[in-house]
């Protein structure tokens, strides 16, 4: 029951946002093409339920092809634009999953999706968070939501990310699933939105 009232709520939930939120959707998309060069959106292939690819939207914060020098973001990183530095603050950027979340390759409510160059290092273990839907936020997202801050203070972001964040990060993933439920997810969008916002 639990799953299908998920469901129904991540698909009306994404929906009307989208539909809310599509002037500032065409404002926000309309500034980042002026602010630099390529589309206002960016796709990344990341993980989701039980192992499966899927592509992930979001609005672009960064130059185009920055990717190709890595997939974490480090303090102030100088790959990210002027907009992007703003849409990231606030988490503006991530909005674009909400189609993610209509298709039915994310939630509102679960672990962030991972790319696969991180995925691959899961431990047996590690791989239970797989088992189900990933999402906009969980107890790991509110636990490092200045997770760039972090790793902009290390001598070695990518090693910090894989031995420190990350397994950190899996066990919170782990603590959502033991403990998900209806009202478990309204505290969790409801803290999710008190942060952003504060």
């Amino acid at each position: 029951m639990y799953s299908i009232l998920k469901r129904i709520f991540d698909f009306i939930a994404s929906l009307i946002a989208l539909l809310v939120l599509s002037p500032i959707l065409l404002i926000i998309a309309l500034w980042i093409s002026i602010d630099s060069k390529g589309g206002p959106f960016y796709k990344q292939i990341r993980v989701g339920l039980n192992g499966v690819e899927f592509k992930l939207y979001k609005f672009r914060s960064m130059r185009v092809n920055a990717d190709k020098q890595g997939q974490i973001t480090i303090g102030n990183d100088n790959r990210v634009t002027s907009v992007g530095r703003f849409i990231r603050k606030y988490k503006i950027d991530e909005i674009p999953q909400l189609f993610n979340i209509l298709k039915g390759d994310m939630s509102v409510v679960g672990p962030r999706p991972e790319v696969p160059k991180y995925v691959a290092l899961y431990s047996t273990e590690q791989r239970e968070v797989l088992r189900v839907k990933p999402g906009l936020t969980d107890y790991a997202s509110l636990e490092y939501i200045d997770e760039q801050k972090i790793l902009g203070q290390s001598n070695d972001p990518n090693n910090t990310y894989i031995k420190e964040i990350m397994p950190a990060k899996l066990a919170l993933n782990r603590k959502y699933i033991e403990e998900r439920s209806v009202l478990t997810d309204c505290k969790l969008i409801i803290n999710t939105l008190l942060r952003i916002l504060n």
